[in-house]
């Protein structure tokens, strides 16, 4: 049992057992049992919501089957390699997990690893794949940092914020750093609630992205750039970092994740506009253009063939008002022609009869 503080929370105080129950005097941890918990959710949204991006539920099911214990293995050798001095006595300890030791980044190396040959394998877009799947990663990335509060791991180093968290194993660790300190002033900062509240934040922002991108791979892009972010500076308040030299691993690789995340999401984006733009050059230049283009001059040809049609009809509309103009002189001329003449006209040809 554990008895966890925080003081400066209106004196919140909670006990804790690493221990949830046991099966036939093994123990079981609450430790892998909240990390497997977080798993199984991702797993269970990702199968629900798997046909919106084109996936089918089985390929979700399958990837986890294979990638899961790669990812395990993985973790667990990044931790190892850099922990060696814990191990070197122990070899056999490397293969007892109930008590942590996984470490994220060796996780999503050999996940993605994984995720890569299967896309190969079912020829499915390996960055759609990751698209669809990033989301519920940092999602159980955000349960399983609870896994660490159980165990009390993964916490700050000295503050005297009010959210300061104070335990027995916190205590002794600022006392080793700093003999000195007011542990009445001073707990440590709660890095795994800093990293999970992070990336609860990211998950909801990628699910809310994920419907307006424009490339495949950018979602998977942000969410190596915004966990990268987070972990980078929580990273830097941890006290039990894993070290390469005086550089602290995860935050070093945090900084790289970052770069290369905003270099590839930029330039696929900046590739794709310039594209775009091509496509737009002059309507003459593609095919489609000249299929139009096609059309257009058929379409003048048969105007052009129209229009000796239209002189003919208007030469044959201007005939037939001559004509009707003519007859209508005659008429006219009959019309105005004196009733004398008419009559003496008729007369001569009586005295020629006669």
């Amino acid at each position: 049992m554990n008895l966890v503080e925080f003081p400066g929370l209106w004196g919140l105080k909670f006990t804790i057992s690493r221990v949830a129950f046991e099966v036939f005097g093994l123990p079981i941890y609450w430790y892998g049992i909240i990390i497997a918990s977080g798993f199984l959710l991702a797993v269970l949204l990702g199968m629900r919501t798997s046909r919106l991006a084109g996936i089918e539920p089985d390929s979700v099911l399958d990837l986890v089957l294979y990638g899961a214990p790669v990812a395990i293995i993985c973790a667990r050798l990044y931790y190892v390699v850099f922990s060696w001095e814990l191990f070197k006595d122990n070899p056999l300890d490397i293969v007892d997990t109930r008590k942590g030791g996984l470490a994220i980044y060796g996780a999503i190396l050999g996940a993605l690893a994984v995720a890569y040959f299967y896309s190969k394998k079912k020829k499915v877009g390996f960055f759609r794949l990751m698209d669809f799947a990033a989301p519920y990663i940092v999602m159980a990335q955000g349960i399983g940092r609870w896994g660490n509060f159980v165990n009390q791991e993964a916490f700050g180093s000295a503050t005297s914020l009010p959210w300061r968290m104070n335990s027995e194993t916190v205590n002794s660790e600022l006392l080793s750093l700093n003999s000195g300190i007011d542990l009445s002033v001073f707990g440590a900062h709660p890095t795994f609630l800093y990293e999970s509240l992070w990336n609860f934040a990211v998950f909801f922002f990628l699910i809310w992205y994920r419907k307006r991108k424009k490339l495949d791979g950018e979602v998977f892009f942000l969410y190596m750039l915004l966990y990268g972010v987070g972990r980078f500076f929580i990273e830097g308040l941890r006290t039990d970092s894993l070290m390469l030299g005086s550089f602290r691993v995860s935050q070093l690789l945090a900084f790289l994740f970052v770069i290369m995340s905003a270099f590839l999401f930029i330039y696929r984006r900046k590739k794709a506009d310039r594209i775009e733009e091509e496509a737009t050059v002059d309507i003459g230049q593609s095919q489609y253009g000249s299929i139009l283009s096609k059309l257009r001059e058929e379409n003048e040809i048969a105007e052009e063939e129209q229009k000796p049609d239209e002189e003919s009809v208007t030469t044959i509309e201007n005939g037939s008002d001559k004509e009707n103009g003519s007859d209508a002189h005659k008429d006219k001329s009959t019309a105005d022609t004196p009733v004398s003449e008419v009559t003496s006209d008729s007369g001569s040809d009586e005295e020629k009869r006669d």
